[in-house]
């Protein structure tokens, strides 16, 4: 069987590097699996890269000038939506032909247009398309915050700054209803918060949903570690907290909110914070952000190789998520095959990774200081860090997630 993924990236950002894993587990389970991609990280002769750097600047500034035009130029919220109104002719590509099955991951910023999509349906092809965030729910939005507008048509979009109804979020809610109806595809969510969400929006509900989890090498996570990377300032003498992110300051990963958890910690619970230290992992536009935080803590900047980053899980006891939405949280499930309890907010994939009060806390939404009293449960346990990452590996393993996805491939081509 021959696989073909189709992704903006193989290691830019979560659904690439997710997508990437996908790939290799199923070349592990005997399938002829490849990526096409816009910008390509690795040196994997399985991953072809499409077009001319001059082509893809040219469809990643043609998306985001419509974009750009029809927000009021605000580049705030420039990059919170997508249109996919322009994208390269990839069912003309070799890889697109040849296979068996085509998997769409995230594609917009100038990969792949709607139109693309229905031109690579022609080729009668079963199409699979993995949903990462909300923007195939909703007419432009990767992550609908509290709008509910995708239960309807959209329209009016609050990111946008639209006063009208028929505005290009409306437009493109429009032109991926004409893609649904017209085009078989079978839908993938990472997680059930997602597929219940797809279930109240008026272009999802009633489509073709399963639930398939991200891949997770787990086995390549362990435990503990003796190793000690002393260049970063860890006090490995105290009871470690981890916390990361691509960019740690992005708004939906809440960096706020974990602040103000770990100051009241630091106020009201110093013995706690006497003991315990949070190592911050990531890009930050704003550095300066941290000085306000009280709590002991230390800031590695954005970790490339992922040994180092496995050592530093292995070496501590909790790790960390303050994100407002996530749709199967990554880092969670890292730091939990690596032996940490989670401490996060539940609005997302979370309850699919932690069990309130038995592998996690699941803290009130937005209140900082019911996220202080999970990491304060949270450092006072000593749970079993082998069953901890025996129950991802379970869950959540390259194998497992691999298997369920060549399933769901015999089944659509059995039809």
């Amino acid at each position: 069987m021959k696989v073909t993924l189709i992704c903006n990236s193989d290691l830019l950002g979560g659904a690439s590097v997710v997508t990437y894993r996908l790939m290799q587990a199923l070349n592990h389970e005997g399938i002829d699996a490849r990526m096409l991609v816009y910008t390509r990280l690795t040196d994997d002769p399985q991953v072809e890269v499409v077009g001319t750097r001059t082509m893809r600047g040219a469809t990643f500034l043609w998306e985001r000038g419509l974009i750009y035009l029809n927000n009021g130029m605000n580049r705030k919220d420039l990059f919170k939506v997508s249109v996919a109104n322009t994208g390269y002719p990839l069912h003309k590509h070799h890889c697109v032909k040849d296979a068996d099955i085509i998997v769409i991951s995230w594609i917009n910023q100038g990969l792949l247009s709607l139109e693309g999509i229905k031109r690579i349906a022609e080729l009668g092809k079963p199409i699979v398309w993995t949903m990462h965030d909300m923007w195939n729910l909703t007419g432009i939005c990767h992550h609908a915050y509290d709008c509910h507008r995708y239960k309807e048509q959209c329209g009016k979009c609050p990111l946008l700054g639209a006063r009208k109804e028929n505005d290009l979020s409306r437009h493109t809610w429009e032109r991926k209803l004409n893609l649904y109806n017209t085009t078989p595809i079978h839908f993938v969510a990472v997680s059930h918060w997602l597929a219940d969400r797809c279930a109240e929006s008026s272009l999802m509900k009633g489509r073709d949903v399963s639930v398939i989890p991200n891949a997770v090498p787990a086995d390549s996570f362990f435990t503990s570690t003796t190793h000690r990377l002393t260049e970063f300032g860890i006090d490995y003498s105290r009871n470690l907290i981890v916390m990361g992110a691509a960019r740690l300051d992005e708004h939906i990963k809440g960096l706020p909110y974990a602040i103000e958890a770990l100051n009241y910690l630091f106020d009201n619970h110093p013995e706690v914070a006497r003991h315990a230290q949070i190592v911050f992992f990531g890009d930050l536009r704003h550095p300066e952000v941290l000085d306000t935080i009280r709590f002991p803590h230390v800031w590695t900047g954005r970790i490339n190789d992922p040994k180092l980053l496995r050592m530093i899980y292995a070496s501590s006891k909790v790790v960390l998520s303050s994100s407002l939405y996530e749709t199967l949280p990554g880092t969670l499930i890292e730091g939990q095959a690596s032996g940490c309890l989670p401490v996060t907010f539940g609005r997302g994939g979370q309850s699919d990774i932690v069990t309130h009060l038995k592998d996690g806390y699941i803290a009130e939404y937005l209140n900082p200081k019911s996220l202080a009293e999970g990491l304060r449960w949270a450092l006072s346990q000593n749970p079993d860090r082998q069953a901890l990452h025996d129950s991802v590996r379970d869950r959540f393993s390259s194998a497992e997630v691999a298997r369920r996805y060549i399933t769901l491939f015999n089944r659509l081509l059995s039809k």
